[in-house]
C-alpha cells in the first residue's frame, strides 16, 4: 500500500458535516456558558436580596437573570425552526408568461393608428 492510497478522501458532504458539527458545538457551548453565567448572577442577586440592605429590585433581577441566560438557546432554537420551516415550504411556482397575441393586419386604419402610437412612444422615450 502506498501513501497515496491512505490519504482520506473528503467530499463536499463530509466537509459540510464537519462545519455543521463544529457550529452546533459552538452554539451549545455559548448557550451553556450564557446560562451558567446568568445563573451565577441570579445567585449573586439572591444573596444581595437576603442581605440587610437588599431590595425588591434584587429579587426582580433574581427572576430575570435565568431568562437572560436562556435567551441565546431560545434564539438558536427559533432560528433553526424558521430555517426548517422555510426549507419545508415548496418553491413558489413561476407565473406563466403571457401568450403573444398575433398581429391582425386586416384593418388598415388600426395598423395606421398603432404606427402612430409607436411613433409617439419613440418620441417620448428619446
Amino acid at each position: 500500500m502506498t501513501a497515496l492510497t491512505q490519504v482520506p478522501r473528503f467530499t463536499i458532504g463530509t466537509v459540510g458535516d464537519t462545519s455543521n458539527t463544529s457550529r452546533r458545538l459552538l452554539v451549545i457551548g455559548v448557550s451553556v456558558l450564557s446560562l451558567v453565567a446568568c445563573l451565577s448572577l441570579a445567585w449573586w442577586q439572591w444573596q444581595r436580596f437576603e442581605s440587610a440592605n437588599g431590595t425588591f429590585q434584587n429579587l426582580g433581577y433574581v427572576l430575570q437573570w435565568p431568562l437572560f441566560g436562556l435567551a441565546p438557546a431560545y434564539m438558536f432554537w427559533r432560528m433553526r425552526k424558521l430555517r426548517d420551516r422555510e426549507a419545508a415550504e415548496p418553491a413558489p411556482t413561476p407565473t406563466p408568461r403571457p401568450k403573444l397575441i398575433p398581429d391582425d393586419d386586416g384593418d388598415d386604419e388600426l395598423v395606421a393608428y398603432n404606427r402612430y402610437l409607436a411613433a409617439l412612444n419613440d418620441q417620448e422615450n428619446r
